[in-house]
């Protein structure tokens, strides 16, 4: 499986959690990680994820198309 299959499924499925956690009080940045986020950027922080995350997904499946031609 390429690398970049999996650190973008890790992302999308820490943007979920992030979502996920937004709407029931959960601040994954601040709690978990500890980093306090300004209020502009905290708001978008899990579609910023799951956006970069997707765009790894498919630089991977394209890197596995054709190498596999």
């Amino acid at each position: 499986m390429n690398i970049f299959k999996i650190i973008g499924g890790l992302l999308v499925a820490f943007g979920l959690v992030d979502m996920i956690g937004s709407f029931t009080g959960l601040d994954v940045w601040g709690e978990w990680i500890g980093v306090e986020l300004p209020e502009a950027i905290w708001s978008f922080t899990a579609y910023i994820e799951m956006g970069i995350g997707y765009f790894l997904l498919k630089l991977g499946s394209n890197d596995s198309e054709e190498t596999s031609q």
